[in-house]
Formats: C-alpha cells, sequence, structure tokens
C-alpha cells in the first residue's frame, strides 16, 4: 500500500464495485489471512453461519474458483473479521447478524462458486474447531 492509499473501509470490502479493485482486495486477502481462523475459532459455537463462512473461505482458497468470485467473498469474510462494523460483535444477540446478512447474500450470489467440496471441508473444519472448543 502507498503511503497516500488509504486503508479499505467495511463499506469498501464488500462494495462489489471496490471489493475487486486490487488495492483493496490485497486487503481484504491479508485482513481474512490473519484474522479468519482466530475469529472462528472464537466464535463458531455461539454463531450459526459459521459452516457457511468456512465454505466461502475454502472457496476463496480453489485455484478453480473464478477471481471475481473471490474477491467478493474476500470482502464479505473481510467484514466478518474486522472488529468495527455496522453491529458491533460485542452485542449479545445481534451482534452478529450484519455479519450473518453479509455472508448469506455472498453465498445467494455466488452460490455456485462454493462446491460441495467446499461445504465438506468446511463441515469438517467446523466438527474439529467445536471438538478442540468444548
Amino acid at each position: 500500500m502507498t503511503a497516500k492509499a488509504k486503508p479499505a473501509s467495511p463499506e469498501n470490502a464488500i462494495d462489489p464495485n471496490k471489493a475487486l479493485v486490487p488495492t483493496v482486495q490485497k486487503v481484504n486477502e491479508m485482513r481474512v489471512r490473519k484474522g479468519f481462523w482466530p475469529k472462528i475459532r472464537r466464535t463458531a459455537a455461539r454463531i450459526p453461519f459459521a459452516g457457511q463462512a468456512l465454505a466461502a473461505w475454502y472457496a476463496t482458497q480453489d485455484p478453480q474458483t473464478p477471481m471475481a468470485a473471490k474477491g467478493i467473498m474476500l470482502g464479505a469474510l473481510a467484514y466478518f473479521v474486522m472488529p468495527v462494523d455496522a453491529i458491533p460483535d460485542v452485542f449479545a444477540g445481534i451482534g452478529f447478524t450484519d455479519d450473518a446478512a453479509v455472508i448469506a447474500a455472498v453465498l445467494a450470489t455466488l452460490g455456485a462458486h462454493v462446491k460441495r467440496r467446499h461445504h465438506e471441508q468446511a463441515e469438517a473444519a467446523l466438527k474439529k474447531v467445536r471438538d478442540d472448543a468444548g
């Protein structure tokens, strides 16, 4: 990132027009790479959409997933990872509703790129995370 470049905001992360800009996509990829697994480990038992988030993550790691789909999925996952979003995650009961909505919207739009193998990988990972936590 250059000195003049601004970090991607939560809105830019999920805006399809900006999520595919190479610098925004790179920032989202770094955010997801750094924060996704720690957040899943902390929250998997409390969020019903953990499996969907994991399936999207596995789709972003698949070389067969088109770059445009990866960029938008990474934007949604970056929004999930970011500590500051529309409804802060610390609010019990409602804190993850915005994250769930973003993940659901991405999967509704790009679900054809999230294959059965991604869902199977997600189920196995979710089971392991929950077993390790419990």
